[in-house]
């Protein structure tokens, strides 16, 4: 039974550090091997990587200065005889070189602190939200306009009826 497993670019380049590791990997998954000989950019990148391991494993590190221990030590001695920095130097080298993970406690709780004081101002102006606000008291004039309005409303409503009960028996409506 001979089953051909095809690989894309992606699945084969991630394999990519195991054939550089081991030489004998990819002769060991046949899949693999296919397909870096069918595609052209994925042999490219993995010529170009056996490169790169080619020239690492060239290079040599340079040696330390002959004089590199003895300035430590005496670096080292220097700090260690002069007086500790004030309290302004510590905490400005701090806020300068820290990466402000330890003030996000911090900052959470004063926001916490703002809102809590912000938001409380309002509840306090809200005092009486549970109660219904009082209607102010009408004068006599606005009711007897509104009775009037409603007197005119309900004369144009009779008049309407009257003419359409009119126009129905034939009978002309009494005009007023």
């Amino acid at each position: 039974m001979n089953t051909e497993i095809k690989l894309d670019c992606k699945t084969c380049r991630t394999h990519l550090p195991d054939i550089l590791l081991d030489q004998d990997y990819a002769a060991t998954h046949p899949a693999l091997a296919g397909h870096l000989e069918a595609c052209g950019d994925c042999r490219t990148e993995l010529n170009e990587l056996l490169a790169t391991f080619a020239l690492l494993d060239e290079y040599a590190a340079p040696e330390p200065s002959t004089y590199f221990d003895s300035k430590l030590h005496a670096r080292l001695r220097e700090a260690q005889e002069a007086g500790p920095e004030s309290l302004w130097a510590r905490l400005r080298s701090y806020v300068t070189f820290s990466t402000g993970r330890s003030f996000r406690p911090a900052l959470a709780c004063a926001l916490a602190l703002i809102l809590v004081i912000g938001g409380g101002g309002t509840l306090f102006q809200m005092h009486n939200f549970n109660q219904v606000p009082e209607t102010p008291a009408t004068s006599a004039t606005v009711n007897d306009l509104k009775v009037l309005d409603n007197n005119i409303q309900a004369e144009q409503q009779m008049n309407q009826l009257l003419d359409t009960s009119g126009s129905e028996d034939g009978d002309t409506p009494p005009t007023t």
